[in-house]
């Protein structure tokens, strides 16, 4: 059984403006990277594993392209084999591991703390609140969806608006339409600093793909830190979650 306490003082809190947040996050994620490589690597098993299910692999584009010798008028993504089932299963696991990146959330927040953190702790998000957060991954991965079959373009400016929600989730314990209503309030009202926070994020991120592909087991899940650190920018401290 979980309890919500009132948490102490102790801990960074970045102010109210992209750099800020970024260089928080970056400072929160530098102290919590093995996890990051944990939750990472649970997350390319799950997708390898769909890969091989769908028979679509992502690199099988750039033989595509080569056999085409330059003429990509006819080119269709979706009509890859194997496409329509993997974006299936992506977006059933892709909601699956929802409370795995909250659970990430949760360990930066003791790191910031200085509370010790424990391998336990990256799983809370199946313990606490597990319904709103499935519910909220689940609508808010179908709005992102259908952005990004709009020319991809709407996604980035749509993403910002749910920044807020995981942290919320958890901290406050609050629903899944309470979440989707409180972070998309807040970020209207601020959506300047929600959308550079949420660009860097996301380049973030991805970044690690240059590093011969394998540097984005490192670098993946900063985004949910970016998450924490603008919870922390807006919201103030959160309060710790603790068990009886």
């Amino acid at each position: 059984m979980s309890e919500f306490n009132e948490f102490d003082q102790q801990g960074s809190v970045p102010d109210r403006n992209t750099g800020s947040i970024i260089s928080h996050a970056f400072e929160m994620y530098k102290g919590v990277i093995l996890y990051a490589v944990v939750v990472s690597i649970i997350y390319y098993i799950a997708d390898f594993i769909i890969q091989s299910i769908s028979g679509f692999h992502y690199w099988s584009g750039f033989s595509d392209f080569r056999n085409m010798g330059g003429d990509y008028t006819d080119y269709s993504y979706w009509n890859r084999p194997g496409v329509s089932t993997y974006s299936s299963f992506s977006g059933i696991v892709s909601i699956l591991m929802a409370p795995l990146f909250v659970g990430f959330i949760y360990v930066t927040n003791k790191f910031n703390t200085k509370v010790p953190v424990e391998f336990s702790d990256l799983f809370i998000g199946y313990r606490q609140n597990l319904g709103n957060i499935l519910l909220y991954s689940l609508i808010t991965n179908i709005i992102l969806g259908i952005s990004l079959v709009m020319c991809v373009i709407p996604f980035f400016f749509v993403y910002p608006l749910f920044l807020l929600g995981y942290p919320i989730l958890l901290f406050e314990n609050a629903t899944a339409m309470e979440a989707l209503t409180k972070t998309y309030n807040i970020a209207k009202e601020n959506y300047g600093v929600f959308l550079g926070a949420a660009l860097l994020g996301i380049i973030i991120s991805v970044l690690g793909i240059v590093l011969c592909c394998v540097g984005i087991i490192f670098t993946l899940p900063f985004f949910t830190v970016v998450m924490y650190s603008t919870y922390c920018a807006y919201l103030g401290k959160p309060r710790q979650i603790t068990y009886k």
